[in-house]
């Protein structure tokens, strides 16, 4: 299966408010080594559910926790299809921060994306287009 498959079997995971945590979420920093228990499912984990779901795919994930990471990861594709990676900028392109998902579509200045964090879950966002870094392929 691909890696946006696997994702797409998470679909409407999410957090647990408070001192709960969500195993569901846990595995995902723990399948590239972190732990999970140690890090609760309130730290940022988008980059861990795409390692999770690229890792469960068969291809070698970048095991880094930083949105951004993905970045130096596959080969950067101009014209996105189903299931590539993208990376986004957040606060301003030149942050360390961002956001990394499944590409999904691209519609009117937004590019949909299926992706972990999102809103606290695992769901179908849109984010503005001009805040793609870059579209990355295995």
């Amino acid at each position: 299966m691909r890696a946006i498959d696997y994702a797409f079997k998470e679909f409407g995971v999410k957090e647990i408010s408070g001192k709960e945590d969500n195993p569901e979420v846990l595995k995902y920093f723990d399948s590239i080594g972190f732990n999970g228990a140690a890090l609760k499912d309130e730290t940022a984990w988008c980059s861990a559910f795409v390692n999770w779901s690229v890792l469960k795919s068969g291809v070698e994930p970048t095991r880094k926790l930083n949105a951004r990471s993905w970045l130096e990861w596959g080969n950067e594709t101009f014209t996105p299809k189903f299931g590539d990676i993208v990376v986004f900028w957040r606060e301003n392109p030149n942050s360390w921060k961002g956001h990394v998902a499944y590409f999904v579509c691209e519609r009117q200045g937004w590019t949909y994306v299926l992706g972990g964090n999102q809103g606290n879950q695992v769901k179908i966002s849109a984010y503005p287009t001009s805040r793609a870094l870059s579209y990355r392929t295995a």
